[in-house]
């Protein structure tokens, strides 16, 4: 199961077993822009908030952001309210 906001694992395998040209146009473009929103929301979600399973799943699909702050967490430190912690 994904986290809110999330692609499910099983939407992703179902995207990545058919091949590009058995898709029609809009299947393409509807894959790409969740792509896209997902690795955006990998990116946006702390490493400490995910659950196991989408941990996982980042790991598997490359979107894993380990040991990294998250954007809001840089957005945080670079405006000066985050807490006084660097990373």
């Amino acid at each position: 199961m994904a986290d809110t906001g999330r692609q499910s694992m099983t939407d992703k395998a179902a995207s990545s077993v058919k091949p590009d040209s058995q898709k029609s146009m809009t299947e393409e473009v509807g894959d790409k822009m969740k792509g896209m929103s997902d690795s955006v929301a990998s990116t946006l979600q702390p490493q400490s908030e995910k659950s196991t399973t989408q941990k996982v799943g980042d790991t598997m699909s490359g979107n894993s952001n380990e040991g990294q702050e998250s954007l809001m967490e840089k957005a945080k430190h670079a405006t000066g309210m985050g807490d006084s912690e660097t990373k």
